[in-house]
């Protein structure tokens, strides 16, 4: 995969993340409050040490179900403490005693029957807190986490969306280029979104390398908050004072049928950096997807930080469909333990095959 451009340079701080998973905690924040009846029962479940599916299929089980009436509106890591919201639809039957699935990884926090299925993407957010050890240099941390509360980071998908050393980047374009079907509905959303990212990220990394934040005639922008979008055919003193007070926001593709959105020399940027790709692009519009647009930037909401000799304790919130590792890929060059960890177990399994 293509080394993506920095927006605040490269850092130099080394650091450590997930040395423990509690170094790593997540909170998923809800846009509504269950409406306390209904056949859909919402439970809030804090776990570490397990992945979405592994939690789906307890829950299944537990509440005697098929796995496909069991719903979430994120995937979440295993490999840190997280707490998630699932929704288990149960029509006439009484309400499960949740808090008998309590164990030493996974705790109910809270549960409520709910009028509507909890559907992908059906959240407003999420709360991090991420504790980096080993800093080698934590003045820098802080010059860098001052510049991204003013100017943010790109808003890349992270490396999770491509799987294992880009797997699911690769099996998406022999997918799309007709070299192998898919006929499992997951795996097919799953590999067309890594296309489809890839995309996103090679025209945000060729527009910030080549214009850094700049306002470019035709720019497809973004209103706050919002999937809504327009285009400025000029920057004149009204759209400029928009952007600038953070009312509309720059964009890049998430590529699909349809006409390109952005115009003029934005769309000449784009087009500029997605040369080579005409594959990917013809496939994923023969796939089905529409043209539609994702923020250039990613700006965490109540940034804050404490440090403690080398270690540095950090809090933000970012919007649903954001990645906390373009926060730390633009912070600091950090390790991940429980990678290197997994790693190190798999290359020691491959040897003991060979001996």
């Amino acid at each position: 995969m293509t080394t993506l451009h920095y927006l605040h340079q490269k850092p130099t701080s080394t650091a450590d993340i997930r040395t423990e998973n509690s170094d790593f905690i997540v909170q998923e924040i809800l846009p509504f409050s269950p409406s306390g009846e209904g056949e859909h029962h919402l439970v809030q479940i804090q776990k570490s040490g397990l992945n979405t599916n592994q939690v789906v299929d307890m829950l299944a089980k537990f509440a005697n179900v098929h796995p496909k009436e069991v719903t979430y509106a994120g995937q979440k890591d295993k490999n840190a403490l997280t707490e998630q919201w699932f929704g288990i639809r149960i029509p006439g039957k009484d309400t499960p005693k949740w808090e008998k699935l309590n164990q030493d990884n996974l705790t109910v926090l809270q549960s409520s029957r709910h009028s509507k299925k909890l559907r992908i993407g059906a959240l407003l957010g999420n709360r991090f807190q991420l504790t980096l050890r080993n800093v080698s240099d934590i003045a820098e941390l802080e010059q860098r986490l001052a510049l991204i509360a003013k100017s943010g980071v790109p808003n890349y998908f992270g490396e999770q969306r491509f799987g294992h050393q880009g797997k699911n980047l690769t099996l998406g374009r022999n997918m799309l280029s007709g070299g192998r079907k898919v006929k499992d509905r997951k795996k097919r959303s799953l590999f067309l979104s890594a296309v489809r990212s890839n995309v996103f990220n090679l025209v945000t990394s060729h527009r910030l390398a080549q214009y850094s934040t700049q306002m470019l005639a035709g720019d497809c922008v973004m209103l706050a908050g919002s999937k809504s979008f327009f285009v400025v055919e000029q920057w004149d003193e009204t759209a400029t004072t928009r952007l600038t007070t953070k009312d509309i926001q720059l964009s890049a593709p998430l590529w699909g049928r349809g006409e390109a959105l952005a115009k003029a020399k934005a769309a000449e940027v784009e087009l500029e950096a997605l040369q080579g790709c005409e594959q990917d692009l013809n496939g994923l519009e023969q796939a089905g997807l529409n043209q539609e647009r994702r923020t250039l930037l990613l700006e965490p909401q109540g940034l804050k930080w404490q440090a403690d000799n080398n270690t540095l304790v950090l809090e933000f919130i970012l919007p649903a469909g954001s990645y906390a590792t373009s926060i730390l890929r633009e912070l600091v060059d950090y390790q991940d333990v429980q990678l290197v960890k997994w790693q190190q177990m798999v290359a020691e399994q491959q040897e003991n095959r060979v001996d």
